[in-house]
């Protein structure tokens, strides 16, 4: 497998598998990068090519204008990457504050996403459990080792953490899905400590909304538990063609 980054001043995509192939945009959460995914992506680029996103202010993405960093911004800087790729139909999945963006994505651009998948993303502000310090570090004992690859800002996490809350709190996720027409599929983890993982049960209120649980698997499915994960996201998107 091939990995190819493209030069973009505002956010860095790296693109793996067939360039022809059907296009699957992964976006990572709070402090990740485009590392995060690397153990789903030998898999989901068989069948895709995978556009994974540094989000603006994290890994190898500039920094955002101050003020101009909340949720709807970050998902507008996302599709202008996309756009200038070339990319006119994907596929999204996000994880954790990701799906958020993921989900903005989708409501700005029905064009360009044709199906989202959320990972592990709250659907309310109170889904959120408290994190002291060095659970926000290392969240899984698998993490720690791609915690240290990612360059991000600590002012950018910040800011994002309390603007995705303020997405939240304008519309909660639940709502927000019901009113999309793509595929939709919700994978959570059921030993999340940075969800409530019982309130993943909110999203069976979205009509047509595929919820897949995992148990014994934490806040990152796809560093926990990659093939899983990766089948899931697979038997998603092989649904659509």
């Amino acid at each position: 497998m091939r990995n190819h980054d493209t030069k973009n001043t505002e956010v860095h995509v790296t693109a793996s598998g067939p360039p022809d192939a059907p296009a699957l945009v992964l976006i990572h959460g709070l402090a990740g990068s485009t590392a995060w995914w690397d153990p789903v992506v030998p898999a989901l680029a068989r069948a895709h090519r995978v556009l994974r996103v540094d989000l603006p202010g994290h890994g190898r993405s500039a920094r955002p204008p101050r003020g101009d960093d909340d949720i709807p911004a970050q998902a507008r800087r996302v599709a202008g990457a996309l756009d200038g790729i070339g990319v006119d139909r994907a596929a999204v999945a996000g994880h954790s504050t990701g799906g958020l963006v993921g989900t903005a994505l989708a409501e700005q651009r029905p064009d360009l996403v044709g199906a989202l998948a959320l990972i592990n993303t709250g659907p309310s502000p109170d889904a959120h459990l408290p994190q002291p310090f060095p659970a926000r570090l290392v969240t899984v004992p698998v993490l720690g080792r791609w915690m240290w690859r990612v360059r991000n800002d600590a002012a950018i996490r910040r800011a994002l953490d309390t603007k995705s809350l303020a997405y939240l709190d304008r519309r909660e996720l639940t709502a927000r899905l019901a009113q999309l027409t793509v595929p939709l599929m919700v994978i959570v983890g059921t030993h999340d400590r940075r969800r409530q993982p019982s309130s993943a049960e909110r999203y069976r209120e979205v009509p047509g909304l595929r919820l897949e649980l995992l148990p014994g698997v934490g806040h990152t499915p796809m560093l926990e538990s990659p093939l899983r994960t990766a089948d899931l996201l697979l038997a998603f998107t092989s649904s659509l063609r």
